[in-house]
């Protein structure tokens, strides 16, 4: 449990203190979740360690969701293959048994080595910018030099490095476009995507809304005062690789069965006066699960939260290192996998968010909702509907249906529920007076703390906190969050015959 004691209610100055530091509060409190110990200091093997420096390395980079899912997929696979070549039953994803070392060399220094050596390549490759301020620094920790690439697989540093290679010539080809060979550009469009409804200013000007049922990219000014205009973040995305869905398309008949709902229907207007009523209801708890789980730019996003809580029974559960190689290798490729369904129902639909929704549907019409910053609840033209969000980033660069947090989250819940073989998580955060990155010095009025019972409830809040913060519609929350049970659930059947060696795998993931 994380607790901030700072006052943000005393003064002018403590203020604007508490609004330059709140993104950054929230990111610790998620840490501090995530990494408890006995003696209260942070604690993990040396897959814990690799994890940490991956999500630090997500929190400087400027990836997406999607390719966030990707880049933490693959770490955890290049660390998996290594640390299959020291088991007697599992096998690697690409090169199978053929790593496989004798017993007498199955000890934990050979297998930190060949999973550091793994790791280190991997980030490296997908998140490059942290190598010289967080990789380097920890290998040099660790007594391993990089710089040595050696390819002898009866040595722990070359199965590191030949483990990790297999996977990268895999993933380089898998269609995420990271090299740019589909089109100039890391992870650029190659499918020639445009939005049929031109860009507008927030909130949403009515009359430039030329498809009610479809996407508008937002124009606004982000944290750093530059002027944005939004482009789809990875519209491709379906297209991807993934680890155990037959194609990204997989679920996209299933999805269609339930959404999203059309201008004209009963249902698409009642969706709206839901989210108007959530809006003007909203009281500090529920402001703070919208900010908690909100996971804007520069921090791990999504993806990278539910790597956190894993952190959280890897410690709480007193894993070893083998426990941890298969336990974040399974969680984090059925992420990948829901990131890639849900991307495929985002292009496919390319449907319209509340932000653009609402203004129209309401415009000229009078409605009670959130009126901004410290406003509370006011009347106000339905054009001038707000989402619960910080102005810097009203509402993420991609269409509506279905939720990312919704069917990322229900997939790590899936996951951390087969491995504990219970739902039962113990999670908690606490907010102080104040603290709130939208409302600062004055939300929440009062302590609030977030407590998750188990994996599911953690999970539900995640969807449900999309349509706290004015993000998404109640269907895509729901759906999100099936269809990412479905996934979690296929992505840890394909990661049993990997770690017992048996069928059911093509020898690629």
């Amino acid at each position: 449990m994380f607790d901030k004691t700072l006052d943000c209610t005393r003064s002018p100055r403590v203020r604007e203190l508490c609004s330059q530091i709140t993104i950054a509060f929230i990111v610790i409190a998620t840490l501090a979740l995530a990494l408890p110990s006995a003696n209260g200091q942070a604690a993990g093997n040396i897959v814990a360690q690799w994890n940490n420096a991956a999500l630090q390395g997500v929190r400087d980079s400027k990836l997406g969701p999607p390719m966030v899912a990707r880049a933490l997929a693959i770490v955890h696979t290049c660390i998996y293959d290594a640390w299959s070549a020291y088991d007697s039953r599992a096998i690697g994803t690409q090169l199978g048994g053929t790593l496989r070392r004798p017993r007498a060399e199955r000890t934990d220094a050979n297998k930190t080595k060949a999973i550091s050596f793994a790791a280190y390549r991997a980030l490296v490759d997908v998140m490059p910018g942290d190598q010289a301020t967080v990789y380097d620094p920890l290998m040099a920790s660790l007594g391993f030099d990089p710089k040595v690439v050696s390819n002898d697989v009866t040595q722990p540093d070359g199965i590191g490095n030949t483990a990790c290679a297999a996977v990268l010539n895999f993933r380089h080809h898998d269609g995420s476009n990271q090299l740019g060979d589909l089109h100039p550009g890391a992870y650029t469009d190659y499918t020639g995507y445009t939005s049929v409804n031109p860009p507008s200013t927030v909130p949403v000007i009515p009359a430039t809304v030329q498809h009610m049922n479809r996407w508008q990219p937002l124009q606004y000014i982000d944290a750093t005062g530059t002027f944005r205009t939004q482009t789809f973040v990875a519209p491709f995305w379906g297209s991807v690789t993934p680890f155990a869905l037959t194609s990204g398309r997989q679920f996209r008949t299933l999805i269609g069965r339930y959404g999203p709902f059309k201008e004209g229907s009963a249902a698409f207007i009642q969706q709206a006066h839901e989210l108007i009523r959530l809006a003007a209801n909203l009281n500090d708890q529920q402001k703070m699960i919208a900010e908690y789980w909100a996971n804007g730019p520069h921090t791990e996003l999504p993806p990278g939260h539910w790597n956190l809580f894993a952190q959280f029974v890897s410690i709480r559960d007193k894993h070893t290192m083998d426990d941890d190689a298969k336990m974040f290798f399974a969680l984090t490729n059925a992420i990948f996998d829901a990131g890639i369904a849900c991307w495929d129902a985002k292009r496919q639909f390319d449907s319209v968010r509340p932000v653009t929704a609402i203004p129209v549907l309401f415009n000229g019409k009078t409605i009670r909702s959130w009126g901004g910053p410290g406003k509370g609840t006011v009347s106000m033209d339905g054009s001038q509907w707000l989402p619960y969000q910080p102005s810097t980033f009203p509402t993420p660069p991609f269409a509506e249906y279905t939720s990312g947090h919704s069917t990322f989250s229900a997939a790590g819940a899936a996951i951390l529920r087969r491995w504990t073989n219970s739902d039962r998580f113990g999670g908690s955060v606490t907010f102080a007076p104040g603290s709130s990155a939208i409302e600062p010095g004055i939300t929440p009025a009062a302590p609030v703390t977030l407590r998750w019972a188990t994996f599911t409830a953690a999970a539900d809040e995640a969807g449900i906190s999309r349509r706290f913060g004015g993000i998404h519609f109640k269907n895509a929350d729901l759906v999100g969050r099936f269809t990412g049970r479905l996934i979690g659930e296929q992505a840890w059947r394909k990661a049993q015959t990997y770690f017992s060696g048996g069928s059911g795998h093509s020898g690629s993931n």
